[in-house]
């Protein structure tokens, strides 16, 4: 087996690592999702968990992405045209991940949020309540 062929397998299982990251992700806060909303927590609590693990899982999956296209252009296409691209496809995913984060967090990466502060006490409100409920149960 050449060198070139041990980089084009580990980019590969990187990038199955991606998508199982992202496909068993969403499967994980999808269900976690509905079986809160089966214990009828309330709708917000769920939603703001929910659109808080989708944005993380996103945002993982897109990091993995992200590392198996440095590792090809690194390893084994190092021109200035395949640099070229691995900066754009870096440039848009970063964008991408700067979305997701002004979307789950509501804030740019770089900023404090009040708004985010408000639902971590709300969900950390309800932790407590709920297993204040299951110690008296």
């Amino acid at each position: 087996m050449s060198y070139q062929d041990i980089i084009e397998w580990t980019v590969v299982v990187v990038e199955l690592i991606a998508v199982a990251i992202l496909a068993v992700g969403v499967a994980w806060v999808l269900g976690r999702a509905g079986i809160h909303r089966l214990q009828r927590r309330p709708w917000e609590i769920v939603f703001v968990e929910t659109r808080l693990g989708l944005g993380r899982v996103l945002l993982l999956g897109l990091e993995v992405l992200i590392a198996a296209d440095i590792i090809l252009t690194v390893a084994l296409e190092l021109t200035l045209v395949n640099v070229g691209a691995l900066g754009l496809l870096v440039l848009i995913r970063t964008f991408l991940s700067w979305a997701i984060e002004v979307e789950t967090e509501g804030r740019w990466p770089w900023q404090a949020s009040e708004s985010r502060a408000a639902e971590r006490r709300m969900l950390d409100e309800e932790a407590q309540a709920h297993a204040e409920r299951r110690d008296h149960a």
